[in-house]
């Protein structure tokens, strides 16, 4: 999160994102927050200041953690532009199978939070904003032509299969979308 947090903080967020994730933002008052991290409301106000804070808090560091995960995934092993490409659907399958068992976290969040200022929007765009550009910048190195529509692709089927996996529409979904970006992705490339 960038930030050390204390003790009873660091239970806080982790209660908060367990409860925000399974049974959604809107269910979930900060009572049972509270309750489950073992603190009391005074304690999570003060660490976080607000729910909508605590919210932009938990997507933050959920947004860290998928970022680690997808990185350790792709980029250590190196490669080919266009197997690390493919090999951001077999880290989504293995996400989803880990952590999303509701589907993305982001997208469920956004659904909850219609306001356009809550804190957690910034958070839910800048995401979203990252994954783009994150596979933008693969799909460059893969040589595509233009890199930004195959960007824009990769990242409409990495969405979709999270989506259809959570709603059990397309078994295997991410497999799925992962036979339909080989299909899309030039052959030549760097090795990253």
């Amino acid at each position: 999160m960038g930030e050390a947090l204390t003790p009873a903080g660091r239970r806080t967020l982790d209660a908060a994102a367990e409860l925000f994730y399974t049974q959604g933002i809107h269910a979930v008052g900060v009572d049972a927050v509270a309750s489950a991290a073992g603190i009391t409301k005074k304690t999570l106000y003060a660490c976080f200041g607000s729910k909508d804070r605590l919210v932009a808090a938990y997507l933050k560091e959920r947004d860290e953690r998928w970022r680690q995960w997808l990185r350790e995934q792709v980029d250590e092993p190196g490669g080919p532009a266009r197997d690390q490409i493919l090999a951001t659907f077999d880290a989504l399958a293995a996400w989803a199978e880990r952590e999303n068992s509701r589907g993305c976290g982001f997208v469920n969040a956004l659904a909850e939070l219609p306001a356009a200022d809550h804190p957690a929007r910034a958070v839910i765009a800048e995401q979203k904003r990252w994954m783009l550009g994150y596979l933008t910048g693969l799909a460059a190195a893969a040589g595509a032509e233009p890199p930004e529509a195959l960007g824009r692709t990769l990242f409409l089927l990495h969405e979709g299969a999270s989506v259809a996996a959570s709603i059990e529409a397309v078994p295997d979904a991410a497999r799925h979308a992962r036979s339909v970006a080989a299909d899309l992705v030039p052959d030549g490339g760097m090795t990253t």
